[in-house]
């Protein structure tokens, strides 16, 4: 009998050297995601962190995928793409599978390029490349590649929503953005839907400014106050578009912030009363959505964030999306393979927790997803950032009313 059991322990120790991890546990489904966790816009990448250490934990609870819990592996980018491509040797060495990044264009396209140049000469270890905030229209369109897959909706998606809600009695505007490729991405695609939408409105201010670098904007403010504009059309997010708008309240400009971002941490604290009834955003979700399109699910999901210890409001339904359907991608694909993933997303169909139909777009990879115009308002249900004031939801732009026209020439794997 012992002699049988040396047997079957030799047996056992051969398996583990052979596969090189434990026979009798499975390994998690590991996820790296880089974002900014220093320098000046480290507070947007720590809430982000914070929101999908909550969005993977309820994954989890609710069976992972493939009967395997997901891990969350972060890298600290500093918004630098220098630093991402560092982060992304790393990860590759670790043989992570999948990639997550939320803030930065700049930093978006360089691992687009390097995913893709990386898959080429590693076949045996790709990576897939989930973008859930890099939004300049130009990743699905002439950078546009087979391992990139955006689960945000592009500037040119926000542009037509933005531009769109903005009230028929503004004639008169500012376009004010970062001078890097997402700021000049809602340059452009700003001017083309006014154009389209708002041939009425006077464009009496466009200018770039240095991202992430002023710290007073007291002279911008003067110039929009001197140009007569009754609003700032702005890209500008986190530590830009708050210094801005307290400039602003410091100086006593009355005009309106119609923005693409000012949902995120920060622009509610920042603005406080003095942004009632002329603040708006953008935005994939905020907690009133659910009220007014009465989804008792969601709106305990957004209750849930807030009574864990958070004080922003659940603002990113997209990043739910994205953990929802790179879950039925691996199910279906029944591997955690980049090649055989990324082919289970294309054209993948599903709901969202709002119960509206978005898609992952086969011919550029890009998400068809819903919009909403919120203005900064006391008559809500849920306020933001302990304001007292919230978003009130004016408009609502469909996944089909945004799903434009794409440039895209793709190259597929072989």
């Amino acid at each position: 009998m012992r002699f049988m059991r040396l047997i079957c322990y030799s047996f056992v120790l051969l398996g583990l050297l052979s596969t090189g991890r434990p026979a009798l546990a499975e390994d998690t489904i590991k996820l790296a995601y880089t974002d900014p966790f220093s320098g000046p816009f480290a507070s947007g990448g720590d809430e982000f962190l914070k929101i999908f250490q909550f969005i993977i934990a309820r994954k989890n609870a609710a069976g992972g995928a493939l009967g395997r819990k997901f891990e969350l592996v972060p890298f600290d980018d500093k918004l630098q793409p220098a630093e991402a491509l560092i982060a992304l040797k790393s990860m590759t060495d670790q043989s992570i599978p999948f990639v997550m990044h939320c803030t930065g264009s700049n930093v978006g396209a360089a691992l687009i390029d390097a995913v893709s140049k990386h898959n080429a000469r590693n076949p045996d270890n790709r990576i897939l490349y989930l973008n859930c905030g890099a939004l300049a229209t130009e990743l699905t369109n002439e950078q546009c590649d087979f391992w990139h897959f955006r689960f945000a909706g592009s500037v040119d998606m926000r542009a037509a929503a933005r531009i769109k809600a903005l009230p028929a009695d503004v004639k008169k505007v500012y376009l004010l953005n970062q001078d890097y490729l997402f700021g000049q991405s809602i340059q452009h695609d700003s001017k083309k839907w006014l154009a389209k939408l708002r041939p009425d409105v006077e464009i009496v201010g466009d200018e770039l400014m240095p991202f992430g670098k002023v710290q007073d904007f007291s002279p911008y403010v003067a110039k929009i106050k001197a140009s007569g504009a009754q609003s700032v059309v702005t890209g500008n997010y986190n530590r830009d578009l708050n210094l801005l708008i307290k400039a602003a309240n410091d100086a006593g400009l009355n005009v309106r912030f119609d923005t693409f971002l000012a949902h995120l941490i920060g622009g509610a604290t920042a603005i406080g009363a003095a942004g009632e009834n002329r603040l708006t955003s953008i935005m994939e979700f905020n907690g009133n959505v659910p009220v007014d399109l009465k989804v008792p699910a969601a709106e305990k999901f957004a209750e849930d964030w807030r009574t864990s210890g958070h004080d922003t409001d659940f603002s990113t339904l997209n990043f739910v999306t994205m953990i929802d359907m790179l879950t039925d991608a691996i199910n279906k694909a029944g591997s955690t393979d980049p090649l055989k993933v990324a082919l289970a997303l294309e054209s993948l169909q599903e709901k969202d927790m709002l119960g509206q139909d978005v898609t992952m777009r086969k011919d550029d990879h890009q998400l068809l997803m819903p919009f909403y115009a919120g203005i900064f308002s006391k008559d809500v249900k849920y306020d933001s950032e302990h304001t007292g004031f919230g978003w009130k939801n004016y408009m609502t732009a469909s996944a089909t009313d945004l799903t434009l026209p794409t440039i895209c020439k793709m190259k597929r794997p072989e």
